[in-house]
């Protein structure tokens, strides 16, 4: 490729090649998944006072940056992702060779008890996720819940009374505004780097989805980024989390002045999303756009430069329920000014299907301000719940019940009910054994138990309960 030209790699997963066989030692606490909140913005605004953070009222004196990298970087966490069975494969997105071993990236803590946000192709189709803390304690990660139309991901790990970082808010970050990324780049722990707030709401092209759905409307800054910062965190000088670091513009795979990450805006209700519902949901005004420029305002008689042109309008949808029309430009929503697609695209998907919207646009001149209604990519207003079915390669599992668990002293488990042939049988599997971990990550629910074998190729161990109630350990070749 000409040296020249640009390309847009999507950072973290660096290939660190195959290592020497070493036993690790892993902390882990006992689970305890019955989780009594939806919202991790509400969880850090009730747990907040817990946890002691050096104190960092408005922007330091002068140009120091100690106070916001004291507090960020204990919550800032390694993540390595091993990879089960094949060789060695071609990552597009990223431009270099990935192994079959292990790659690393970033991820940020944002609740005391465990729950850290990423990118999702740190962990993408990993079999085994490793989270490291700061001071080196490490734990198995448990994936929640991904959402690649805006490249992020939700992990759990079973530790409590955590430093976290706290939600800031990207729509008041300015152009030229400080900001430090802080990440894991080429496997250096916790690196903090300094930057301005270079543009926001960019599309880059790099993220790809089968519906159009992808979301890009990233925050550009010029703090030095590179392979092993994905997932990381972008803090403005008080030490709140403003944007998760996606990206870089690179013609050789190395940082080259610019780096990219989604606003935290947006990475708020994806997390809420996949931690209440195990996946995102999508609202939509159902419209095909285009942003407005001067050949285009000038071939369609617009009076404006800038805005979202409204090419089409999808039949039963909810801009055609509000009244939007093909040919409208769209200037605004819910109050806040829009100027391009990205931006537009970026104040939708904040919102769930059946959320009311603003919707503020023009038509011959005139300026309209509609009430719009979102809906799911189906056209319903309904949220759906990620669920599996309960059977899996010839076994019938169902969740233990409460009497059970108050009985056996366990805080959730997955029982076979009953088992046919298959791999599960040959392993020694039998009805009535009560699966509570596999390869050391607790499994409590039907869709623990799918979510941790989605990515699995041969050997697992799995440990759980006896029909007769004694510890019992299985390996299954999977």
């Amino acid at each position: 490729m000409n040296s020249r030209s640009l390309f847009i790699i999507v950072l973290g997963s660096s290939m660190i090649g195959a290592m020497l066989a070493a036993a690790i030692v892993l902390s882990y606490f006992e689970n305890n998944q019955t989780y009594d909140y939806n919202s991790i913005a509400q969880r850090q605004e009730n747990t907040s006072e817990q946890v002691r953070y050096i104190e960092s009222s408005g922007i330091p004196e002068g140009l120091s940056f100690v106070s916001a990298a004291d507090k960020v970087t204990p919550s800032v966490v390694h993540i390595r992702s091993v990879y089960s069975g094949g060789g060695s494969s071609f990552n597009a997105l990223e431009g270099f060779f990935r192994g079959p071993a292990q790659s690393s990236g970033s991820g940020v803590i944002l609740t005391d008890d465990g729950f850290i946000v990423t990118n999702n192709h740190v962990i993408d189709d990993a079999s085994e996720i490793e989270v490291v803390l700061q001071d080196n304690r490490s734990y198995f990660g448990k994936l929640i819940g991904t959402d690649p139309t805006t490249d992020l991901a939700l992990l759990k790990i079973e530790a409590q009374g955590l430093p976290f970082l706290s939600y800031g808010n990207s729509d008041n970050v300015k152009t030229g505004e400080w900001v430090l990324a802080v990440g894991n780049p080429f496997d250096l722990n916790s690196t903090v780097t300094a930057g301005i707030i270079s543009a926001k709401a960019r599309n880059i092209g790099i993220l790809r989805d089968r519906n159009n759905l992808q979301i890009e409307s990233f925050i550009q800054t010029d703090a030095a980024v590179n392979p092993g910062n994905s997932g990381g965190a972008l803090v403005n000088l008080k030490g709140e989390l403003v944007g998760i670091n996606t990206a870089i513009a690179t013609p050789n795979g190395s940082y080259a002045g610019y780096s990219f990450a989604v606003p935290v805006t947006l990475v708020r209700k994806v997390m809420d999303d996949l931690l209440e519902f195990g996946e995102v949901q999508r609202g939509l005004l159902g419209i095909r756009i285009g942003d407005v420029n001067a050949r285009l305002a000038e071939a369609r008689g617009l009076n404006v430069v800038n805005g979202v042109f409204v090419s089409y309008v999808n039949e039963n949808s909810s801009a055609q329920e509000a009244g939007i029309e093909q040919g409208d430009v769209i200037i605004g929503i819910d109050g806040k000014k829009v100027t391009n697609v990205s931006e537009l695209q970026e104040f939708v998907a904040r919102n769930r299907p059946g959320d009311d919207i603003e919707v503020t646009y023009l038509r011959d001149g005139n300026e309209k301000t509609v009430m719009a209604t979102l809906r799911n990519t189906q056209g319903s207003t309904e949220l759906k719940v990620k669920s599996y079915a309960n059977r899996l390669e010839g076994v019938t599992f169902e969740e233990v019940d409460n009497d059970e668990m108050a009985k056996l002293e366990l805080n959730g488990g997955v029982k076979a009910i009953s088992v046919d042939e298959g791999k599960w049988k040959d392993a020694g599997l039998e009805a009535g054994y009560i699966i509570l971990k596999i390869d050391k990550v607790d499994i409590t629910t039907l869709n623990d138990l799918h979510l941790v074998l989605e990515n699995k190729k041969g050997g697992i161990l799995v440990e759980g309960l006896s029909p007769s109630g004694e510890k019992a350990v299985l390996g299954i070749d999977w």
